[in-house]
């Protein structure tokens, strides 16, 4: 992401502005993580079709410019990215102002609340199999809440019914081994 060949200049130049705020730099999640007092404030990376610089905290920014983004909408609660398609678009002095107020914004300690916790109820084609098979049925109930919930997460998103089936082929070996569908990332 940091080493996207095709915005390996661009990149560079992120990289240097970044590097004039009063920030920590260390890795996480492989990737160049800017910190203040150990909280992430600020990252870049590119991608396909544009490199970006994100405010970890950037729901609070001011965006007096208007660049910011929401990474996924609807699921994105606090991340906001400043996306670029040209080196062209760098300003510098405006980066360095968004940088700053970001640094602000986590010496007041503003977070997002988390939202509560909601139990899902299982799609049909779970809640079918789940009716089928008593000992996939009893695995699932011992999941925790959240596990469960990323399962039922994970099904709901398959717009088409063929990929809800493979989907469903994919998780059954899982939640039988008691295992989250995002564990290996955790």
């Amino acid at each position: 992401m940091q080493d996207a060949e095709q915005w390996k200049k661009e990149l560079k130049q992120i990289a240097a502005i970044i590097r004039k705020a009063p920030l920590q730099k260390t890795i996480k999640w492989g990737a160049d993580v800017f910190t203040c007092d150990g909280r992430n404030v600020v990252s870049y990376g590119g991608f396909k079709n544009f490199f970006t610089i994100w405010f970890y905290n950037g729901v609070f920014l001011k965006d007096k410019y208007k660049v910011l983004v929401t990474a996924s909408e609807g699921k994105t609660k606090s991340l906001r990215q400043w996306r670029f398609t040209s080196a062209k678009e760098i300003d510098e002095k405006k980066i360095l102002e968004y940088i700053l107020e970001a640094i602000e914004i986590e010496k007041k300690g503003l977070k997002i609340k988390p939202e509560k916790f909601q139990p899902l109820p299982p799609p049909q084609i779970l809640a079918a199999v789940l009716k089928k098979d008593k000992n996939l049925n009893a695995a699932f109930g011992s999941l925790t809440p959240g596990k469960q919930k990323e399962y039922i997460v994970y099904l709901n998103e398959a717009k088409q019914e063929t990929t809800q089936q493979k989907r469903m082929e994919k998780i059954i070996p899982m939640i039988m081994q008691g295992v989250g569908l995002n564990d290996k990332y955790k």
